[in-house]
């Protein structure tokens, strides 16, 4: 509405949202929420994707483009690719400029090749021999900025719970307290919208993805909005 202040504005699409999300229950439907909130709050995103990794093959889940399932795919030809790689040394991927890399060079010249400049890659969780990542790609070098790394760890803390089920849940809620004004945020909206932990940060996520606020700036209105209430007569 024009004229309306954007913390009303967030109020109201935070409220819609939060009916929204209550038929989004299966992890088919979180983890494909999860890809398209990163492709639109992670700065530099363009694609995205889930992988899951079986032994030495990568399978594609939930794609936002076939650009993305199709470099699981060359991943798993070459049994060599940055995604293998970060998943097995358990840690993120950052390729600045594809053009540039020399670690997988068969998998980097077949990206470049199909418009990718740069890559994010965050593991998700190890059980047993089964593995994920959540794997962001931009069409430019240099996409990719400090502020993308902690976005897409928040969305890959979320995926890790969707994708190893509710025994991850403890391992989600000690990585999101960590960073205190999230954690603040997500119990408010436990209480609030009667949610759960799990479903209260994706209700932000989802929030994030329509207004185009980040996420930490949604928990940070949230924390103050409550305070704010506790002051009123």
């Amino acid at each position: 509405m024009d004229g309306e202040h954007p913390r009303n504005v967030l109020a109201r699409r935070l409220g819609d949202i939060a009916v929204e999300f209550q038929s989004k229950r299966d992890a088919e439907s979180t983890l494909q929420a999860i890809v398209e909130g990163a492709v639109a709050v992670v700065p530099g995103a363009r694609w995205a994707g889930i992988s899951l990794i079986h032994g030495r093959s990568v399978e594609a889940r939930v794609p936002s483009d076939p650009l993305v399932a199709e470099l699981d795919t060359l991943q798993s030809q070459f049994d060599d690719g940055p995604c293998l790689d970060a998943l097995r040394d358990h840690h993120t991927v950052l390729i600045d400029d594809m053009a540039a890399e020399s670690r997988w060079p068969r998998f980097t010249q077949a990206a470049v090749a199909r418009g990718v400049g740069s890559l994010l890659s965050f593991q998700l969780f190890v059980q047993e021999e089964n593995l994920g990542a959540l794997n962001l790609y931009a069409g430019v070098a240099g996409a990719f900025s400090d502020d993308s790394v902690v976005v897409g760890e928040l969305l890959a803390q979320h995926a890790s719970v969707a994708l190893a089920g509710s025994a991850a849940t403890a391992q989600l809620s000690s990585a999101v307290a960590s960073r205190d004004i999230i954690g603040q945020a997500k119990g408010i909206l436990m209480y609030r919208e009667n949610l759960s932990g799990t479903d209260a940060f994706t209700l932000m996520v989802e929030t994030s993805k329509a207004t185009n606020i980040k996420v930490v700036d949604i928990a940070r209105w949230l924390v103050e909005e409550h305070e704010a209430g506790l002051h009123r007569p």
